[in-house]
């Protein structure tokens, strides 16, 4: 095809790719099969590619994201962005009312009335109708300059459509995940093991933040346009409804739940009917913003520093302990366990957002009945772990069928086995699921220690195929990192010099690193004090290992196990030629008056890190615990002890100090 004629068709193309996602989009009345779509979609790449000086920004093949930026430079708005005055209590809603017609001296206002997103506040601006740049809210006057990402949003369009088009334009709306794409990614999360996020506008955050806008492209974003902020070259709209429908005229996503409200009552009641079929909704809303309609009264209201004085949110009440599951998945953790989680509609426990709760097993599924589209309990165990307390009940309510495992991993489709009440993935490091986690814990504090290798990285190492295994951090070089989003000269310099300075390491962290299946800290200890070098633990049986004092048949089994497997033994075998060093103990805890003690810890310590006192009594055969009972042996006691250290003294608990500590060990 020749140049004139590639022009042709491409501009063609373009056209009717624009109208048919907003079709799809924006009015929900597609025309033509995804087929059929795909299909034109694949021409107009291969022509761009073809004629690579023919692509432009408004083209549609720009939504399928870009190689990742260095950083997210600063935007300055056209207008500022304020935020809101917000309450959750009617008077205060009529309270307002009173101010606006005190001050417009009128007796009655109408108002617009529509839902009040929970997600991203973003900035669009188009120039003779191409969209030139996005920025999030920042702070009200400079946000985050997110352009390629938001190109990568269906429903942002990339050239306004129909008449009147301005010659310049900044729209406001909001990004948000709908309800559907927040449960999808949090599946997809949580089967990986990972944390997943709080909330659909968490979600929309970190999806609109992205270095790499190709991550952006992969979540299933929404824009909704709200506002008119500038604009020149048009007349303005008179009426914040007519500012709707010219958005919606352009092309824009418009939400259709917004109300024309005479007076104050009337809002507040819409207020409380958009409350109770909140849950029908797509996405998640927090409440309704009420707005003076005409734009003439709301210049004479005006603005406060940070807020306009012709709005407010009318906030719901937060969701509180009692919500919906609305799916059960399966994580996949680092030893391959199975755990049934609970993904919920957000609620607030204790003042945190929680999306998910933890299901333990299959046994407590059943035992508690939990099924999809229940209603349930949620309490965070130990402040910490939400956690399902227990079903209520709906009369009348059609439930569905009981939760069953699944016979394949969710992650790698290895079977699942069962072993007593858990169910594990046999795909062992071939799952991604299983390796990510593994090598998190291999860089953690109690094991290799690795400074700057966090989840994020190791996430990124993972997915581009840099590392199939631990032992492949130990082969990254700088050139690597540099690839990976958030990584400049420096920070991958330092990633590699700690990779470097953990290769020699006490023989019981590389034990614990290794990830062998009941073996935590303290069995690490043990084993490296007994067995002295890497090699002769290997070697060992289950009959030498059950002979070791407080090392029972399951623990023998996973350590025999992991070294009479192929994989572990040649992860062991490729540490070592990468030239990790194990270092022996010095000296066993034979003897030492720590040997087989209780130790707690409570107050500031002088001369030593708590991490550091904590090594130094499991060094020498001691344990450590983080609470104190009758079977503590010994509270040592720093500055400003706390209620440990009274409750000691209660007990009849002996208190000693850091030095006397030291003492002891001495004496060992």
């Amino acid at each position: 095809m020749k140049r004139d004629e590639a022009q042709r068709r491409i501009a063609e193309l373009r056209r009717e790719i624009d109208r048919h996602d907003r079709l799809y989009y924006t009015d929900n009345a597609p025309e033509i099969s995804d087929a059929a779509y795909d299909e034109l979609r694949g021409e107009l790449v291969s022509l761009e590619e073809e004629f690579p000086d023919l692509a432009a920004p408004d083209s549609p093949t720009q939504r399928i994201g870009a190689p990742p930026r260095s950083s997210l430079p600063p935007a300055r708005h056209l207008r500022p962005m304020q935020s809101l005055d917000s309450t959750a209590d009617p008077a205060q809603a009529r309270a307002f009312d009173e101010r606006v017609r005190r001050s417009l001296e009128l007796d009655s206002v109408v108002y617009t009335v529509e839902p009040k997103f929970d997600g991203l506040s973003v900035e669009l601006v188009y120039e003779e109708g191409v969209l030139v740049r996005a920025a999030t809210r920042g702070d009200g006057t400079i946000g985050e300059e997110i352009t390629p990402n938001a190109r990568t949003i269906r429903t942002v369009p990339l050239r306004l459509a129909g008449a009147s088009i301005p010659g310049s334009l900044s729209v406001r709306g909001e990004a948000l995940l709908p309800l559907d794409g927040f449960r999808d990614l949090n599946r997809r999360m949580t089967e990986m093991g990972e944390s997943g996020f709080a909330n659909p506008r968490n979600a929309a955050a970190g999806s609109l933040r992205q270095l790499d806008s190709r991550i952006t492209a992969s979540r299933p974003l929404v824009f909704y346009a709200y506002e008119i902020m500038t604009i020149e070259g048009a007349d303005a709209p008179g009426t914040h409804a007519g500012e709707l429908e010219r958005l919606a005229a352009w092309g824009f996503l418009v939400d259709r739940n917004w109300r024309i409200c005479e007076g104050i009552e009337e809002a507040i009641a819409f207020h409380a009917a958009l409350a109770a079929r909140r849950e029908e909704l797509p996405f998640e809303i927090d409440g309704v913003v009420i707005a003076v309609d005409d734009k003439a009264k709301r210049a004479a209201l005006g603005a406060r520093s940070r807020s306009p004085r012709w709005a407010l949110a009318l906030k719901f009440e937060p969701r509180r302990e009692i919500t919906t599951v609305e799916d059960i998945v399966v994580g996949v953790g680092r030893t391959g366990k199975l755990t049934p989680v609970a993904l919920l509609l957000p609620v607030d426990v204790g003042g945190v957002t929680v999306s998910r709760a933890t299901l333990h097993n299959a046994g407590e599924v059943e035992r508690k009945d939990v099924r999809r589209g229940d209603r349930v309990r949620i309490e965070r165990a130990g402040d910490v772990i939400p956690a399902v307390v227990e079903r209520i009940p709906v009369p009348g309510r059609r439930r569905q069928p009981p939760f069953r495992m699944p016979g394949s991993c969710p992650v790698c489709r290895s079977p699942v086995a069962a072993e007593g009440a858990n169910h594990y993935c046999t795909g062992g490091l071939a799952c991604p699921a299983q390796l990510k986690r593994g090598i998190m814990h291999f860089a953690s504090k109690g094991a290799f220690d690795i400074a700057g290798l966090g989840e994020k990285t190791v996430e990124a190492l993972v997915d581009r195929g840099l590392v199939g295994g631990a032992a492949d951090l130990f082969r990254l070089g700088k050139e690597q990192l540099l690839e990976l989003d958030g990584f400049a000269d420096l920070s991958a310099d330092n990633l590699v010099a700690a990779i470097e300075g953990s290769k020699r390491i006490a023989l019981e962290r590389l034990i614990y690193a290794l990830g062998i299946r009941n073996v935590g800290e303290h069995v690490a200890r043990i084993l490296a004090a007994h067995f002295g070098s890497i090699d002769a633990l290997a070697s060992a049986g289950e009959e030498e290992l059950t002979a070791i004092r407080e090392i029972g048949p399951e623990v023998a089994a996973s350590v025999t196990g992991f070294f009479a497997g192929e994989l572990g033994r040649r992860a062991v075998l490729e540490l070592l030629e990468l030239g990790v060093v194990p270092v022996a103990p010095e000296r066993t805890a034979k003897g030492s008056p720590l040997a087989g003690k209780s130790f707690v810890f409570t107050g500031a310590l002088e001369t030593m890190t708590r991490d550091e006192a904590k090594r130094l009594v499991q060094s020498l055969g001691g344990r450590v615990s983080s609470s104190v009972s009758a079977k503590t042996d010994y509270v040592v006691a720093g500055i400003d002890p706390g209620s440990k250290y009274e409750k000691a003294l209660k007990l009849g608990v002996k208190v000693i100090s850091e030095k006397e500590l030291r003492g002891l060990a001495a004496a060992g």
